[in-house]
């Protein structure tokens, strides 16, 4: 593996452990040209993704970019980090066995939506705020309603109200 920071062509495995519930290694390594340590996961791949785009272009899956998105919708959510990583790592697996190797950015969009929605209302609403290309509050209004993430809904969080205590 290429250091990321010299570019030296060999570096050491000082440590090798599971991660992803057992669905990847997590390795660290060393460089010894710059003494330089950092972290790579190693997971299976059953087969290579293309994406097809809206506009007809054809795109090779990219599982970092995935995850930006998705990290972009969760961010300042309290959901630990395995959460969200099980989560990526269940939408890749199953795009993966679906046994075709292309895939519409719809499905991509539709299978991250549907694992925001049962891991936190907030990311749902602004992953599909940009999944949906909103451009009015009303835009959120009518999702939210058509989804039933109104206030009271049980999937909802309610924030604690401010009161005028100490008034």
């Amino acid at each position: 593996m290429r250091c990321p920071f010299c570019g030296h062509l060999d570096t050491q495995v000082k440590d090798s452990r599971p991660a992803e519930d057992g669905n990847a290694i997590r390795r660290r390594r060393q460089c010894p040209a710059c003494s330089a340590r950092f972290t790579t996961f190693e997971r299976v791949q059953l087969r290579e993704l293309t994406v097809l785009k809206k506009s007809g272009r054809r795109v090779q899956f990219d599982r970092e970019k995935l995850n930006r998105s998705i990290h972009l919708a969760m961010q300042k959510r309290n959901i630990e980090p395995e959460r969200i990583e099980q989560m990526i790592s269940g939408i890749v697996r199953r795009l993966e066995s679906t046994g075709e190797s292309d895939v519409t950015s719809d499905r991509v969009g539709e299978m991250v939506m549907e694992a925001l929605k049962n891991l936190d209302a907030v990311a749902y609403v602004r992953y599909a705020s940009v999944y949906k290309d909103f451009h009015k509050v009303q835009d959120f209004r009518e999702f939210i309603t058509d989804e039933d993430l109104a206030p009271g809904h049980p999937d909802t969080e309610s924030e604690p109200e401010q009161g005028a205590e100490g008034e």
